[in-house]
């Protein structure tokens, strides 16, 4: 169980290797990600290049690396950055998950709205939180630089029906990475978990060995995942994918305060790039899937209202298993029922 992992095992994990300090006068920085040159994340490292480079005048360079030319997953690009081998990388909440559980919070249902929503509490006191508490954890080596988005939205999809309910989940064997967090979601909605690797999922798909998955359409399309039989995509949007950008702490702070300036606006830029690229590539993986063959159902607000009472098993298990699981899901739910009285109050005004 993850409620094993201790702080203590965290720090020591993260900082095996650590460099002692940065060079103030070396302004070369090592940007990964672990997908190739097609995904948002790379348009948001793009945009984050351009414009470093730019307002810093060519004081920073910025050499950007696709794929796993660094490292391998998440977890070795992390501990890539710790050390300092690397010092800008981007993991998913399950690529930290591991030194950091309470990351997870990003994979628990129904607790951010639409778009709109998750960017205000992106922007906001939030991240700030998760910031310092990372900060601590990880003995001062990772500073979360900003959160964007990777894929856009969780959806539930599968070979065999249109999902509108809790009930239509019942019996379905959806696939789920091999971790705790998602398989109690899929356990309390009533179907049946079944962890897959990511390059098995299409022939396990054709083979029934799965019914469905809980993925982004960009994913579902990329991976040509409707050739084998994945025909029915429910838009409950149950899961924002977050994008969580790091950088080696001694990198940043060796920054002279000018650099450390255009720094911190390259990484809003790139936020931006990333909070709209995978609204645009989701249109045409939609009319793709469509044209297809595939149907696409949108849950009605008292349908999606039963999925999350459904859900609720998952926080709580979340609150009681997780180490300092309790602290961010509170500083969430807070953080979203601000950002939703401030959007439907903007509305309002609008309305007027």
């Amino acid at each position: 169980m993850l409620k094993g992992v201790t702080k203590s095992l965290m720090i020591a994990t993260l900082l095996v290797g650590a460099p002692l300090a940065a060079s103030a006068q070396d302004h070369k920085l090592r940007m990964q990600i672990g997908a190739n040159v097609n995904d948002e994340d790379y348009d948001g490292m793009l945009v984050f290049k351009d414009y470093v480079e730019a307002a810093s005048n060519g004081a920073i360079e910025i050499e950007v690396f696709a794929g796993t030319q660094l490292c391998g997953n998440g977890t070795e690009c992390l501990q890539g950055v710790a050390d300092g081998n690397i010092d800008i990388s981007m993991t998913t909440s399950g690529g930290a998950a591991g030194a950091f559980p309470y990351i997870q919070v990003f994979d628990l249902p129904y607790l951010l709205r639409d778009d709109r929503v998750a960017e205000d509490v992106l922007r906001g006191e939030f991240t700030n939180v998760l910031r310092q508490k990372i900060m601590e954890d990880s003995g001062g080596a990772l500073r979360l630089m900003t959160i964007g988005n990777t894929g856009g939205w969780r959806n539930f999809a599968n070979t065999q029906k249109t999902v509108q309910s809790p009930a239509d989940m019942e019996g379905l064997k959806i696939r789920t990475v091999v971790a705790d967090l998602p398989q109690e979601l899929v356990k309390a909605l009533g179907a049946s978990p079944t962890p897959i690797p990511w390059p098995e999922l299409f022939t396990s798909f054709q083979t029934g060995v799965v019914e469905g998955s809980k993925n982004g359409i960009t994913d579902i399309m990329g991976m040509k995942f409707p050739d084998a039989g994945l025909q029915y995509i429910t838009l409950d949007g149950h899961a924002y994918m977050g994008a969580l950008w790091w950088m080696n702490n001694e990198s940043f702070s060796g920054l002279p305060a000018d650099m450390q300036k255009v720094v911190n606006d390259g990484f809003y830029a790139l936020q931006q790039a990333t909070f709209a690229s995978p609204k645009r590539k989701s249109i045409q993986a939609y009319q793709d899937f469509t044209a297809g063959g595939g149907t696409i159902y949108v849950p009605t607000p008292e349908e999606k209202a039963a999925f999350k009472d459904a859900a609720a098993p998952v926080y709580e298990w979340f609150n009681a298993n997780i180490d300092g699981g309790q602290e961010v899901y509170d500083a969430l739910v807070a953080a979203a029922a601000d950002a939703e009285a401030k959007i439907d109050g903007l509305n309002s005004m609008a309305s007027e």
